[in-house]
């Protein structure tokens, strides 16, 4: 079994960092193409030894990656393609389905029930998400609240399969020496209360609530690691407030897929800021105020760390008994409401918790273990083609075979690309 994982870009982002964790435990052969900026993680997918190649597309309508992309989905000989982000699974769809490949498998990392990652759900974007799903075999959903978003969106069950997204634990546990390096090279004191934040800086993860609150706590530091278009507007509102010098903007950080010394990142020359490890073991509370998520991999990641997280959304939690995640509580997305639970936290002195069950459920090797068995599946679902290898047996459930050569192609210049901070 061949396989090319097509994904939009490759900065850093969970589910770009979700890809490279997942490539370096299927043992089966992959490749890696990224539509738009190779970026970091494909710098780090690359020297794990899976080769990435970049088609250097130069926006949503660039009609001409996709003779380009057919050609190389052709010449790479795959038996399954994999398409990961809202971009690369419309085209990268369409061109494996012209390429002839037998299987084409799409995850849905980020479908909200108004956006998708970060664009508006147009009823333009529905009708050609809709379009191109039908040349798939199979879609993969990261919890079981995305799968019933796209059953709502007409996706059949037979092609809808949950797994969910993964990490290695032990890279976010606490380290006690990661936390006087982290305060002290950020001029922060060893006994302030620290509260941290990760995310992209989009209005759709509303860190401006998050904001909002720590400027009415007195004493209260905030570390917000993230890149993107509010990030100005989050620190004037910071200023305005009086509380510049307490809210701490890092810019992007980095998840340490590496296994890098935690709080060793630098921020620019001559700068300092912590990778995403550091950062969690230098704070007290961790907060996700995003009002709509897909599964939660931030939360999940304070919680692998032993902190209190208060959240706004977060299916990988929600879905599950409350006893898998005691220390996490969900809040409305009111500023007063989490100031009052951030002061509430900082009286009790939150201290570290024991890393709970639900982090042990999602272990990155399960999920590569269930990912395989939906290529599996796929494949078994599929003809071979003349020269290929034998269809491996089936394991369980069915997916949908490809529809038959009449079905017409969409053409992905029809869709709006409504939201201009977004580039996938």
């Amino acid at each position: 079994m061949k396989v090319l994982h097509v994904i939009t870009d490759l900065d850093v982002g969970g589910a770009e960092q979700q890809l490279r964790l997942l490539l370096r435990r299927l043992p089966v052969p992959c490749e890696v193409l990224t539509l738009t900026s190779p970026g970091p993680v494909a710098e780090g997918i690359q020297a794990d030894g899976t080769p990435v190649t970049h088609l250097g597309m130069t926006g949503n309508r660039d009609l001409t990656a996709l003779p380009r992309l057919t050609r190389l989905i052709r010449d790479g000989g795959y038996d399954l393609v994999h398409t990961h982000l809202y971009r690369a699974c419309v085209y990268g769809r369409v061109a494996a389905r012209l390429a002839g490949v037998r299987a084409v498998v799409a995850t849905e990392h980020s479908l909200g029930d108004a956006v998708i990652e970060g664009r508006r759900l147009t009823r333009g974007v529905r009708t050609l998400y809709r379009a191109t799903e039908r040349l798939g075999t199979a879609t993969v959903a990261v919890s079981d609240t995305v799968a019933a978003r796209l059953r709502r969106w007409g996706v059949p069950e037979q092609r809808i399969h949950v797994v969910p997204n993964g990490i290695e634990a032990h890279r976010f546990g606490f380290d006690p020496a990661a936390r006087a390096l982290v305060r002290t090279r950020l001029g922060l004191p060893l006994d302030a209360f620290v509260v941290g934040g990760a995310g992209r800086l989009v209005p759709g993860k509303r860190f401006d609530v998050l904001v909002r609150a720590v400027t009415q706590l007195p004493g209260v530091h905030l570390l917000l690691a993230g890149a993107g278009p509010e990030r100005d507007m989050l620190r004037r509102m910071a200023e305005q407030f009086g509380s510049g010098d307490r809210i701490h903007l890092l810019g992007e950080r980095d998840g340490a897929v590496d296994g890098a010394v935690p709080g060793a990142a630098a921020d620019g020359p001559g700068g300092f800021g912590p990778d995403i490890p550091g950062l969690l073991s230098a704070i007290d509370v961790f907060v996700s105020p995003s009002p709509d998520e897909a599964f939660g991999l931030a939360v999940l990641e304070a919680l692998a760390s032993g902190l209190h997280v208060l959240y706004g959304s977060c299916p990988a939690v929600d879905e599950l008994p409350a006893d898998q995640a005691p220390g996490a509580r969900h809040f409305g997305l009111n500023v007063h409401e989490l100031a009052t639970a951030l002061r509430e936290l900082r009286r009790q002195g939150p201290g570290r918790l024991p890393v709970p069950p639900v982090v042990r459920r999602y272990d990155i090797t399960r999920s590569a273990e269930a990912l395989l068995s939906v290529y599996e599946q796929a494949l078994a679902d599929t003809p071979a083609r003349r020269g290929s290898p034998t269809a491996v047996p089936p394991r369980q459930g069915r997916a949908a075979a490809l529809p038959p050569a009449s079905v017409s192609l969409p053409d992905p210049a029809r869709s709006p690309d409504p939201s201009p901070i977004s580039n996938r």
